[in-house]
């Protein structure tokens, strides 16, 4: 059984979103604001947290700051409808995904199944189990990602997302393709493209700035250049 960290502020919020996921076979834990999570998560090992972005105290984008300094878990973000700039600080910070308020509860349970299937999910047989460029590996079986001979704390986004173009390489996808294939989104904020690659880019690229990987197709979107 999978053990999920919810943390609102709202009661409300937090009693419905529990009984949806527990209605997915999911194990629930709830926090009401940032100090109870961090001091929770510090004492479990959560498989995934949805963490609402405006907490009293410390607010989610500071919980999202610590928790990935120590941890890859998965965190879905709850964020208000207009509050782009800070579902962006939450994707720069490392979030995986996003829910804005107000939002259907059958939709994060179904968020959640899906950044959890993809975090644990076995490449098929019929596809390689592991993806080399020069000294970039990917572990597709276990799920990591090692740049010379050091491990790359990748989210589970980011390490979909670097799956995905470098079995693509050459290959130029745009950002609605992008949140299609690696999102799994029909639709969605593409800015979260951006996002993903821009850090991707600072853990791969000797030169960000400069991308030789992942390089940008004016017009276009993004490709994938091998280097080894």
């Amino acid at each position: 059984m999978t053990r999920v960290l919810v943390v609102d502020d709202d009661l409300t919020v937090r009693d419905v979103v529990r009984r949806y996921l527990e209605r997915g076979g999911h194990e629930v834990a709830l926090a009401g604001n940032g100090e109870d999570a961090l001091r929770w998560i510090a004492e479990h090992d959560p498989d995934l947290v949805v963490l609402d972005l405006m907490l009293p105290g410390i607010d989610g984008l500071e919980v999202c700051r610590r928790l990935r300094e120590r941890s890859t878990v998965p965190v879905i973000m709850l964020t208000a409808l207009g509050e782009e700039e800070n579902r962006i600080a939450g994707l720069e910070l490392g979030a995986d995904d996003y829910v804005t308020k107000p939002f259907s509860p059958r939709e994060l349970a179904l968020r959640v199944s899906s950044v959890l299937r993809r975090a644990r999910a076995a490449p098929p047989r019929s596809e390689p189990h592991e993806l080399v460029d020069g000294d970039l590996t990917l572990d597709l079986a276990a799920h990591k990602a090692i740049r010379r001979g050091l491990p790359l704390a990748l989210t589970t986004r980011e390490f979909d997302l670097l799956v995905f173009l470098m079995s693509h390489p050459g290959e130029a996808f745009n950002r609605e393709q992008l949140l299609e294939r690696v999102w799994g989104w029909d639709f969605g904020d593409q800015s979260t493209v951006t996002v993903h690659v821009r850090r991707l880019r600072e853990k791969i690229e000797n030169t960000p700035a400069k991308p030789v990987r992942i390089v940008t197709v004016w017009g276009v979107g993004y490709r994938y250049d091998q280097t080894g």
